[in-house]
Order: structure tokens, then sequence, then C-alpha cells
């Protein structure tokens, strides 16, 4: 292969990453709507024209508790800013699952952190999202595109911070 060629080849390979990075990241949010643990809905088309911050994990998860701390930390710092900011438990629903907690035992985490918390039934919206470990979190911009997606937590990265900077690029 020529020199020409393999810068060609190269070039048309920077293209395609490009293009592939830039429609991940332009994505839209699959249409949904999740019970908020007081019994309110929380949809999609209704976070349109604000911010929204989806923090997933679950109850048992250690890494989710501190999660949730980021979380609270993050809905202080950008409160009345246009940011949403939710934890949402894809813990079961069914009382019969290993994985079941109940509304009352959310309530009392919400409590504890301060966090307001959704409901995703084993993890179902998070599946449709293509999120394959928790806990992760994505941000959505004002049109309801995924701007940003972390996926896992390293406990030794400050969240609040990470997550402040991708929140402040997009604002």
């Amino acid at each position: 292969m020529s020199a020409i060629t393999r810068k060609g080849a190269a070039i048309a390979v920077f293209i395609f990453v490009a293009a592939f990075a830039r429609a991940t990241c332009a994505q839209s949010v699959p249409d949904f709507s999740l019970r908020a643990i007081d019994g309110e809905a929380v949809t999609s088309q209704g976070l349109r024209g604000e911010v929204a911050v989806l923090a997933f994990g679950a109850s048992w998860l250690p890494l989710s508790r501190n999660q949730m701390e980021s979380v609270k930390k993050l809905a202080d710092q950008y409160a009345g800013k246009g940011v949403a900011v939710y934890w949402i438990s894809a813990d079961s629903e069914n009382p019969k699952s290993k994985n079941f907690v109940s509304d009352d035992q959310l309530r009392d985490l919400a409590r504890k952190y301060k966090v307001a918390i959704l409901r995703d039934p084993d993890g179902a919206l998070s599946r449709k999202m293509g999120i394959d470990q928790l806990p992760s979190v994505v941000i959505l911009d004002k049109q309801g595109n995924i701007a940003a997606a972390i996926g896992g937590m390293d406990p030794n990265v400050n969240l609040t911070t990470q997550l402040s900077a991708r929140l402040d690029k997009i604002l």
C-alpha cells in the first residue's frame, strides 16, 4: 500500500470515527415514563427544555450510595439553573425478586441522601439506553439528546466535579 493510500485510509477511518462519536453523542433518548417514589411520573417529554442528569444505580450497591451523595451535591450546585437531577433505582418492584426494594425503603434512602428517586424496575430503561453497568450517569441536553454518559464509577474520582465539567459545557 502506498503512502498516499495509507494516508487516505487513515483519514477515512478518522472521519468515520468522528462521525460515529458525533452520532452517538447526539443520540435521542428513547421515550420513557418513570414513576417517582411519591407516585408522580417523570417522562422524557416532560424533561425537554431542561438539562437532566439521570444517575442509574441499585440500592444494594455500595458505589450507588457514593453516587447518591454526588448527585445531591450536583442538585444543590445547579439548583435554579434549569438542571433536573434524579437518582434512578434499577431495583425490582417484584416482592419475589432477590433484588426487590419497596417504595418505603427508597423513601428512606431519599430522606437520608436528600435525592429525588425514580423507579426503573429491573433496569428496563437503562437497558434501552445501552447502560451495561451500575452505577452509571447519563446527561440529557435540552432537546432530549444524550449529551454525556459515564459508565461505572471510580471511587477515587470526584463524580460531582466530573459531572459539573460536563454540565458547564452543555449549559
